[in-house]
């Protein structure tokens, strides 16, 4: 027991003395290449091994012979550990180069390009990871083309509507300045609209600047869907009546909904709104509602013959206006009463109704039906009193 003692103690001298050399070895190289420091350990380690048996050779006393074939046995042992240890950091740089040139290819318009050669475990873990990232960056990159391209429809949109009317008031002061309107009554009137439909606009970015900059405040209470259909109906009807358009609001039912009563109310008045305005004379617009379990769902059907199937992913999309089809028309008798700039609207109503109705963790769909489309929203329901 005593001789074992003996033979560890001196092992461990060698081996000691030769790792406190390669210590700072170690430490100079941490920052250089990986197959470098790999083989710096593996020197280390043979150089530890190394020293602690030819310590214990020489204490043990052997002869000339046994310690030449201890010493010949340990260094062909040390040879092959370095060999393999520089094979592995050859293989483990090759691996981290590649990755290195695939994590260039992040958030390219190509993709991720993963490497080709086999990779060990954590680098595989990586590269997936690089992956799962570029998939995001493109994701991202293509939401905020999109915007932008929202962006410039907007202001070129928004710039085109804001033009028109003030064209339009602006000859008409001067023919009101100039004396030679012939019904300057008509003409005060006409101004008259035309400053509040440039107040709506206005409005609606402001709105809509709220709901995207995430400053929407709502004060939510119970309510009946019933009372906020019943309101909106009573508000869009005298533009029912001049368009000529019949409002039908027969099956809706009294469901109970924890909302913001006043933006829920802007809500359906800008579906109908949008409706009416977009259904021909003599057509109907309906508004139903129904309770389908934790959901009261609101929808508007119009007769505006439909949306083209590629358009409707677009249609709650900022300056979204779409075709022909959903083009507001001009109602014949405000067209021959005067001087008149159409109602076409900036495209932030549905815009408006999405971010309103998302905002009471709800949701906005449209989807086209015989002989037009109906927009339908979802909000959350309320539990009714005493059920």
């Amino acid at each position: 027991m005593k001789d074992l003692l003996l033979i560890a103690l001196f092992a461990a001298l060698g081996a000691g003395a030769a790792g406190l050399l390669g210590w700072p070895l170690v430490r100079m190289l941490r920052r250089r290449s990986v197959a470098l420091s790999l083989l710096c350990v593996a020197a280390v380690t043979v150089l530890a091994m190394t020293a602690g048996t030819v310590a214990v050779a020489q204490a043990m006393f052997l002869s000339d012979h046994d310690l030449g074939v201890v010493i010949t046995v340990t260094c062909m042992a040390a040879v092959v550990s370095l060999i393999t240890a520089a094979l592995l950091g050859r293989q483990v740089v090759a691996g981290s180069r590649a990755l290195a040139v695939a994590a260039r290819t992040v958030g390219s318009d190509a993709g991720f390009a993963a490497p080709a050669q086999p990779l060990g475990t954590e680098l595989a873990a990586l590269s997936a990871e690089l992956a799962a990232t570029s998939a995001r960056l493109a994701e991202s990159r293509q939401r905020e083309q999109a915007l932008e391209h929202s962006r410039r429809e907007l202001i070129a949109w928004i710039s085109h509507d804001l033009r028109t009317p003030l064209a339009g008031l602006r000859a008409m002061a001067e023919a009101l300045e100039d004396g030679v309107a012939e019904d300057p009554g008509r003409y005060l009137t006409q101004m008259r609209a035309e400053v509040d439909r440039l107040t709506g606009m206005v409005d609606d970015l402001f709105e809509l600047s709220r709901i995207q900059a995430g400053a929407l405040t709502l004060s939510p209470s119970r309510v009946s869907v019933y009372d906020l259909v019943g309101d909106a109906i009573a508000g869009a009807s005298p533009l029912a009546r001049e368009r000529g358009v019949r409002l039908e609001g027969g099956r809706v039912a009294s469901e109970p909904v924890d909302v913001d009563g006043r933006e829920i109310t802007r809500v359906l008045a800008n579906l109908l709104v949008n409706a009416i305005r977009c259904t021909p004379e003599d057509g109907v617009v309906a508004v139903a509602a129904r309770r389908e379990a934790d959901e009261v769902l609101v929808s508007v059907t119009d007769g505006c013959g439909g949306i083209p199937e590629p358009d409707l992913p677009r249609v709650f999309e900022t300056g979204w206006r779409g075709g022909a089809a959903r083009t507001p028309r001009v109602a014949g008798a405000r067209a021959a009463a005067g001087p008149h700039h159409g109602d076409t609207g900036a495209g932030l109503g549905l815009a408006i109704v999405r971010g309103i109705v998302e905002a009471h963790a709800g949701r906005a769909t449209v989807r086209n039906v015989a002989g037009g489309c109906c927009f339908e929203i979802a909000l959350p329901a309320g539990v009714a009193v005493g059920g």
